[in-house]
């Protein structure tokens, strides 16, 4: 034989499919598995099953929910004029946990990379320019948005998608702003200690769009 059943071999293939995980790690998790007593596995593929029926998006932000709002959207103490996108759901959570952001989140699901192909049309950018939209001037009895704090990577992509945002923002009277240097430029942002997260938030600056200049 030169090498696994193809039974266990079409398992670790399905965990080579995950992020971040090489063959040797999906080797490891396939012969783990097939470690386990039968209750175990039971349990594990029970799990899988629950998170696929029971797991959707809140109709809000994007993020994760079992039900149609997340906890945070659905928090009335939230700060409801404040609205801070974030590129990815671990950036999400890593804010939260600085425990410095008491508004409102929004997930793009990535950030823009042209060359890799990822457009506008590939985020939820359509539904942040809904959402503004809705709240972007003071309804009877609600308070509008009145800033955007764009949390992303400080990349490329990160700079791309901010100034796509900023220029499709420009007509509204929404301060605009983003982290502040605080964070390594390349670096990311789902791997930042709470303290660099909160200075990059506390010190966070307004963005200024650039100005078309008329030639004579």
């Amino acid at each position: 034989m030169n090498g696994y059943p193809s039974v266990i071999q079409g398992l670790i293939d399905r965990f080579r499919r995950l992020p971040g995980v090489g063959p040797k790690s999906a080797e490891r998790y396939a012969l783990h598995l097939l470690r386990q007593p039968q209750e175990e596995v039971t349990a594990f593929i029970a799990q899988l099953a629950a998170v696929r029926d029971r797991i959707g998006r809140c109709g809000n932000c994007g993020m994760v929910s079992d039900g149609t709002r997340c906890g945070i959207c659905g928090d009335a103490r939230r700060d409801r004029t404040v609205l801070c996108v974030v590129a990815e759901m671990p950036d999400l959570l890593a804010i939260e946990r600085t425990g410095e952001f008491h508004g409102l989140y929004h997930i793009l699901d990535g950030l823009l990379a042209p060359i890799e192909g990822v457009g506008p049309e590939q985020l939820r950018i359509q539904e942040l320019v809904e959402r503004i939209g809705q709240r972007g001037s003071a309804a009877a009895g609600q308070q509008g948005i009145r800033e955007i704090i764009f949390a992303f990577d400080p990349t490329i992509e990160g700079e791309t998608t901010v100034n796509y945002l900023a220029q499709q923002l420009a007509d509204t009277d929404i301060r605009l702003t983003r982290l502040a240097r605080g964070l390594p430029v390349g670096g990311d942002l789902e791997y930042a200690d709470p303290i660099t997260l909160s200075d990059a938030l506390s010190g966070r600056r307004t963005i200024t769009t650039p100005t078309t200049v008329h030639s004579r």
